[in-house]
């Protein structure tokens, strides 16, 4: 059977008085209704506890700074609430005003304010989410009273005159303000202090001070830019636009985020040796046309799908060219020093890059028609100019000689 809503309620309360928490909260029951109703019943039993704490903290110690919060950030606010509201109902009792608050300061405000305002209820176990009407108050005898409150005749019960805080030196009192706050001539009074004003503030460069009530705020002064967000401490934060969901990305791809912006990963992962385009799509990676030459000097880079080889460079040589013995360059092949003897008798072989060529002998002359080399007849070709008598025509030379009773000189030419 269903747990009644009674039931689910009393679970909430009992988790909150037991452990000061609900986020950790067991569900007693899978009835969506019930859930809630037992979440709704412990938060508002934590916000009784902590107000309740508020408005003992406001009553014993007359200030509410110095509390150091608890973890839970709803928790704290709602002491803090409750500890200024009873604050504010406890100054306009010492001022003399009226128990009933100022409607703008909120409905569960102006419980406590009233509370704090009327005399002899302190400690009142006080709920803002209680609307129900209060009990009448039992009436206590002067005496017991004096028993009970041993706070009474202090200077400084209820707040007493000053409009912050109070401290009874048994002659007289002494005001004093909270921080952000200074005392005015009257010795009563607390006023603002305007930190931006008497540059007591701690605003860098590019932030504007802006003055609150008892402190101040630094705020930027230009924005962010793209891709980041102004925090509540005037910070520059990045948008996790994959958490928020403001990215493009396709269904294929997966969200990543950057500081300022966000990519787009694809879901599939291309293999090794290729690479994904902006669709996702895998495209094979030239890896010949990398800066580093992947292949060793003398081999060539061939491509291939997803990798590469390498291949040794087996140069065409031309004619007049063979291959060397590494077979990675061309070099001149030397014709005169085969045994073929390209240029036959008679001639000179002188070989060039590439080629070579025959020249005739020293005493002998290239025959255009007969394409031989024939002797040269110096005596005919340089007449009375060789020898001093008679010139002698020899294969490839010639020599002189005299007329009778003359004999040849020492140097070949003249007859004496």
């Amino acid at each position: 059977a269903d747990l009644s809503v009674e039931e689910c309620c009393d679970k909430g309360v009992e988790w909150a008085n037991k452990n000061r928490i609900c986020a950790s909260l067991p569900l007693i029951s899978e009835s969506r209704e019930c859930s809630m109703t037992q979440v709704q019943c412990c938060r508002s039993q934590l916000e009784k506890q902590s107000c309740s704490d508020g408005v003992e903290f406001a009553n014993v110690r007359e200030e509410c700074d110095s509390h150091i919060a608890e973890n839970s950030t709803c928790e704290a606010e709602y002491f803090k609430t409750c500890c200024y509201c009873c604050l504010l109902g406890k100054a306009a009792q010492v001022q003399g005003q009226s128990c009933e608050p100022n409607p703008k300061i909120g409905y569960q405000c102006g419980i406590v304010f009233r509370t704090c305002c009327g005399k002899g209820e302190e400690g009142i176990d006080l709920s803002i989410s209680d609307y129900a009407p209060k009990k009448e108050p039992v009436e206590i005898s002067k005496e017991e009273l004096d028993q009970e409150d041993p706070y009474l005749h202090d200077g400084c019960r209820g707040g007493g005159p000053c409009s912050q805080q109070c401290r009874d030196t048994g002659s007289s009192y002494v005001c004093s303000c909270f921080v952000g706050y200074q005392l005015q001539p009257d010795g009563i009074t607390c006023e603002d202090i305007n930190e931006c004003i008497t540059g007591t503030h701690n605003c860098g460069i590019g932030q504007t001070c802006v003055n609150t009530l008892g402190s101040f705020r630094c705020q930027r002064d230009t924005s962010c830019g793209t891709g980041y967000e102004l925090t509540d401490d005037s910070r520059c934060k990045d948008i996790d636009e994959c958490e928020t969901g403001t990215h493009n990305c396709p269904p294929d791809f997966i969200c990543q985020n950057t500081p300022g912006s966000f990519r787009c990963r694809p879901k599939l992962q291309c293999m090794s040796g290729f690479i994904q385009d902006a669709l996702g799509n895998c495209i094979d990676i030239n890896e010949c046309l990398s800066t580093n030459m992947p292949c060793p000097a003398g081999q060539i880079c061939i491509n291939t799908d997803g990798s590469f080889t390498c291949q040794r460079i087996s140069p065409s040589c031309g004619r007049g060219y063979h291959l060397n013995e590494d077979g990675t360059r061309c070099v001149d092949v030397d014709e005169c020093s085969s045994s073929s003897q390209p240029c036959g008798e008679g001639h000179v072989c002188i070989n060039a890059p590439g080629n070579y060529r025959c020249e005739c002998k020293a005493g002998y002359t290239f025959d255009v028609i007969s394409r031989t080399c024939i002797d040269i007849n110096e005596c005919r070709r340089y007449p009375g100019r060789l020898c001093a008598h008679k010139c002698e025509n020899t294969p490839g030379s010639y020599y002189c000689t005299c007329t009778m009773g003359f004999k040849l000189s020492a140097d070949g030419r003249s007859c004496e």
